[in-house]
């Protein structure tokens, strides 16, 4: 039998010992502006990068959730399943009202898209408060230092200063692993 669990905000399904998952939020546009960024009617391309994160919990790899960032529930926002089951969000024209944030995710394969009209990079940290998850140099959510492992690799080296800090460059690669590494951290991140 299944059960729920809590853990630090986010909903745990399975066992004490199962990986949590942390959905998209549902008030995206509230934790765009607490991130301290302004969203928008439609994508905006002058800045426009793709950065890649994977995060492992005791060697499991923990899925990064479409629509971070994205009020998937206004009208002008299109939505599709993809090959795989899951939905996908973008394609915006313009919506009435602002719907996207510049930093999002469209789909669930870890890339985080900045698409903006300010040619600055848009930090980790950022993208952790849209996504209402916790990030600090000791903890990621619930997972705490010295009681839990973490540690924080870019472009598969070590990185040692705060992870909220890490800047969402193109094809950048950001693996946090909590607990039990896995077998490979990744080092290379290049669009399919």
């Amino acid at each position: 039998m299944k059960t729920l669990l809590l853990v630090a905000g986010a909903l745990a399904v399975g066992s004490a010992s199962s990986v949590p998952h942390w959905p998209a939020p549902p008030n995206a546009l509230q934790l765009t502006k607490k991130a301290g960024l302004t969203a928008e009617r439609h994508e905006l391309f002058l800045y426009h990068v793709h950065s890649h994160l994977d995060v492992y919990v005791d060697a499991h790899h923990l899925r990064v959730p479409s629509g971070i960032g994205i009020n998937i529930n206004d009208p002008g926002v299109q939505r599709g399943v993809l090959p795989d089951g899951t939905m996908a969000y973008g394609g915006i024209r313009e919506c009435a009202k602002p719907c996207i944030s510049p930093l999002h995710t469209h789909d669930d394969t870890g890339i985080v898209h900045t698409e903006s009209k300010r040619t600055k990079p848009n930090r980790l940290g950022q993208f952790f408060t849209e996504w209402n998850v916790r990030l600090d140099p000791q903890c990621v959510d619930g997972f705490c230092k010295p009681k839990k492992r973490i540690a924080v690799y870019v472009n598969g080296k070590r990185y040692s200063g705060n992870p909220r800090d890490i800047t969402l460059t193109n094809f950048k690669e950001i693996a946090i692993v909590i607990g039990k590494p896995p077998k490979h951290i990744p080092s290379k991140f290049a669009m399919g």
